[in-house]
């Protein structure tokens, strides 16, 4: 994944600091986040979202709204028309620089800032909204004990999430005359609607609100125990896979690379998800490949050892059903349970190694049939003519070169 910095003129004419996240190769589409009330680009949820959907061929920009962030202006002159007008610019700069966005995605108050500012982008073929409220005014609920002072004096100092803010009466009537119903109902885009159950922030009415306001094609999601903001890591993973797998439905297909398409190869990249998240194509078939948590990955696909104890174990059950058929042998089913540890050379009577520890793969295999013992006994000997058991007995050379990179 390729991340660069850019900057725009938002709205007001402040300058506007973004992030754009790129798939390593080519490019499918390109997508547009919009960030929570009072957050920024940076926020966790962000990050992987723009990650997961790089992983799959999309480029995300997000960015920070006036006043927010590192971007320029005073947040106290900001309010939701003009965070709506901040997206529509930051879509101009894609359309300008790359290519109009294909997916707006959005979280929280940005959700609703992108159903408001989806009418804006033609090219937008879907609208993804993460913890949204269905009416802008709600977030007026987050320093409801200042409103009165608000509307007294005109402006007053709030604290949100701990920190303070400058909120004028502007922002609140701002808001109070928004009728996003409306938008939704007119939005003639795909739609996937995304929220928890409990959600503490912004209730799960909202979601139902938006979902119903909304036409077809329109999708929900249960983020089922998330918070609000998706502190949680896993929860911010499932959100940002959710959105990554919803968005490729409404894209072209993602092209072979040049190395994709060479007969017999396997392409393995990181995708950015997590520490050690891998993306693994195998001509038209991906896989995925992670470490657990306890080494520091996210168990999101099966480790290296064990991708490689699934080649034994599935070459081993190809071998026994093409030597069964070949003998018209009463073969119903095959499986084979592959253990792999690494064990000290000296515990190893057969092993040629005297020092050390050694790799050990243990087969345990399940023949269902009426198969005599004789049968039986001779496919258990088969097992270990299958072409990946016998690999490692041979004589194994690996070749590294490094590719260039296109600039």
């Amino acid at each position: 994944m390729k991340s660069e910095k850019a900057t725009f003129a938002g709205a007001g004419g402040d300058a506007l600091v973004a992030r754009l996240e790129s798939p390593a190769g080519e490019i499918r589409a390109y997508a547009l986040f919009a960030h929570c009330f009072t957050c920024s680009k940076d926020i966790f949820a962000a990050s992987r979202i723009a990650a997961a959907l790089a992983s799959n061929g999309i480029a995300t920009l997000r960015f920070d709204f006036t006043g927010l962030g590192a971007s320029g202006g005073d947040f106290a002159n900001t309010n939701f028309s003009s965070n709506v007008g901040d997206l529509i610019a930051a879509a101009d700069w894609l359309r300008a620089e790359r290519e109009a966005p294909s997916i707006l995605i959005g979280h929280s108050l940005g959700g609703a800032a992108v159903l408001a500012a989806a009418g804006a982008v033609e090219e937008a073929v879907g609208v993804a909204t993460i913890g949204a409220p269905s009416d802008p005014g709600h977030v007026a609920h987050l320093f409801e004990d200042d409103i009165a002072a608000i509307e007294r004096d005109g402006e007053a100092d709030v604290r949100i999430a701990g920190r303070p803010f400058r909120i004028r009466k502007q922002f609140l009537d701002d808001i109070q005359g928004q009728r996003l119903r409306d938008k939704v109902a007119g939005l003639r885009k795909a739609l996937l609607v995304m929220h928890a159950p409990l959600d503490r922030t912004v209730g799960i009415d909202n979601a139902a609100e938006i979902f119903q306001a909304a036409r077809h094609p329109k999708s929900f999601v249960s983020l089922d125990s998330a918070d609000h903001l998706l502190t949680r890591r896993e929860d911010a993973v499932y959100a940002a896979e959710m959105v990554a797998a919803w968005a490729s439905r409404f894209l072209p297909p993602k092209r072979a690379s040049g190395a994709e398409a060479e007969a017999g190869a396997v392409v393995v990249a990181e995708n950015g998800i997590g520490r050690f998240g891998q993306d693994i194509a195998a001509g038209e078939h991906r896989l995925r490949a992670d470490e657990p948590a306890s080494v520091g990955g996210l168990d999101r696909g099966p480790t290296p050892y064990q991708l490689l104890s699934s080649a034994l174990g599935t070459c081993t059950t190809m071998t026994l059903r093409m030597y069964a058929q070949r003998k018209q042998w009463p073969l119903e089913r095959a499986a084979v349970t592959v253990r792999q540890q690494k064990i000290h050379a000296a515990d190893c009577a057969e092993c040629e190694t005297a020092d050390g520890k050694i790799d050990s793969f243990e087969r345990e295999i399940e023949l269902v049939g009426p198969l005599d013992e004789e049968q039986r006994a001779r496919l258990l000997e088969i097992a270990d003519k299958c072409p990946v058991h016998r690999t490692p007995h041979g004589e194994v050379r690996v070749t590294t070169t490094l590719r260039p990179v296109a600039e």
